[in-house]
Order: C-alpha cells, then structure tokens, then sequence
C-alpha cells in the first residue's frame, strides 16, 4: 500500500510541478540573501553540535561498527532507489536495487554487512528529484534549507515522496524512530569530515557550487563534461 501512495504522490507532484519550472528559466542563486542566512544558521549548529558529535562518533566507534552503521542504512536507502528506478523506467537497475535489498537484508544480516557489491549488484543512489530530473523538471533555483542544508526547488519538492518510502519511518516506537534517524545524521556527518576540508574560500559559494554540479551529475546518470565524480 506504501508502494502504490508514493506512486500516486510522485505523478501528482510531476504532473503540477514540471509544467511550473519549465516556464521559469532563473538564475541559479536568486535567494542568495534567504540562503546565505540559513547556511549561517546551520553552520553554527553543525560547529557548535552536530559537528563535534560526529567527531566523538569516529572517535569512539571501532572502523567495523561504523562501516556496519552506514551499511545498515544504505541498505534502506537501496528501496527508495529502487522505485525512483522504477518510476525512470531503469528495469535493469530497479532489478539490482531489488537484489541488494534481499541479499544485504538477509545474508548481510540486515544490511550491516554489504554483500552485494562483490556480488555484482552495484549502489545506485537514486531519489525522487532525481527522477523529476529525468523526467525534465528544471532544478530551479538554488534553496538552503533549515537544518537539511543544500538542496534545490526541485529536490525540496523530491524530499515529500521520498520521506514516504522511508523505512525508518515506518518504525512503530517513537523512541527508536527518533533514535535511528538521530543516528543516521550523526553517521552521515562522520562521513562528510574529511570532504569538508575541500572547501576553500567563501564556504557557501563552494558548497552550492558543488551540490548543483554533483546533483547534475547524478540526474544526467554521469554523462556531463564538467564533473569529476571521484574528485568530489
């Protein structure tokens, strides 16, 4: 049933929000003042707590947990990249979504130890604005959101269906729900503390400039001249 209402959201996002962005052909950063007020707001938080958080976690946390936590919620995040597959008609890849999802759940003991991958079955990464990306809805302007970061007209309007399909939302314990998502961003951040050192210069230039190319990148499935996946 939770399949078929994300379906349902999906066209009926695509079907209102396409025909918008596609008259508005705008300049990337028009918000520029709202955004650098929320990148303010968000990089104080990150320094102040979520920043030394993460820090702790990597500190604390042996190199095989760690890897077994980020495991865990790849293999989550591999059912929302399945339908997006789906929905962009990518059979081939919806199939290995699908495998990944069976062979982690299972022989992976839940996703914590990724088997796939050596199997064959590679990560793809996939999400709804990416989907309306595919289907030819504009990215519209450059938008930082409170708390969530980079994103963009079309990606916030993605994060709706994609935030249906979320297994962990789906968890019946407010404690534990709220438990798994909190650890999930502090896994995500551990994650982004080597990269952050890349930005150089006014930070929020170089964070905007390397999510819209990044997010070029992945709805185009890698086929743009300007963009050096491994680099980013």
């Amino acid at each position: 049933m939770l399949v078929f209402r994300y379906i349902f959201l999906s066209v009926l996002l695509g079907v209102i929000a396409i025909p918008a962005l596609a008259e508005e052909q705008s300049e990337a950063d028009p918000w520029e003042g709202f955004n650098r007020a929320m990148f303010r707001f968000n990089d104080t938080l990150d320094r102040y707590a979520l920043k030394p958080v993460a820090q702790g976690y990597k500190v604390i946390m042996p190199n095989l947990i760690e890897t077994g936590v980020s495991n865990f919620f790849g293999n989550l995040s591999d059912v929302g990249s399945m339908l997006n597959n789906l929905l962009q008609l990518k059979g081939h890849a919806a199939g290995q979504d699908l495998g990944r999802v069976v062979f982690n759940s299972t022989i992976g003991l839940g996703g914590i130890i990724d088997v796939a991958t050596p199997m064959g079955l590679p990560e793809h990464n996939e999400d709804f604005g990416q989907t309306l990306g595919y289907w030819g809805m504009e990215t519209g302007p450059y938008l930082v959101l409170p708390l969530l970061g980079p994103s963009s007209v079309r990606d916030g309007i993605g994060l709706i269906p994609d935030s249906m399909v979320d297994p962990v939302g789906e968890v019946d314990s407010i404690r534990t729900r709220n438990q798994l998502y909190g650890l999930r961003i502090i896994d995500t951040r551990a994650g982004l503390l080597a990269a952050e050192q890349l930005l150089t210069g006014d930070r929020y230039t170089a964070m905007r400039d390397a999510y819209l190319q990044r997010r070029e990148f992945l709805v185009n499935d890698g086929k743009v001249a300007s963009f050096d996946q491994d680099q980013f």
